[in-house]
């Protein structure tokens, strides 16, 4: 759980219920969101973009040790 503590500028500080904050860009939250709502935070895997990443460095790899 965390709340909306305040806004500043185009950042919104969110506090968790430890009463330690964070910063995200306020283009993250939900256009209705105002100080004192609170919120829930999903993470999600990109599989494609951690494959594409993955197969990128590989690619660097490669060409740095074919040197």
């Amino acid at each position: 759980m965390y709340i909306i503590d305040r806004f500043e500028g185009d950042l919104a500080i969110l506090e968790r219920e430890d009463r330690s904050s964070f910063t995200i860009p306020r283009e993250k939250l939900p256009k209705e969101a105002k100080e004192g709502d609170v919120i829930t935070i999903t993470w999600e895997i990109d599989k494609t973009a951690t494959e594409n990443r993955k197969e990128h460095v590989k690619e660097l790899m490669d060409d740095f040790f074919d040197k």
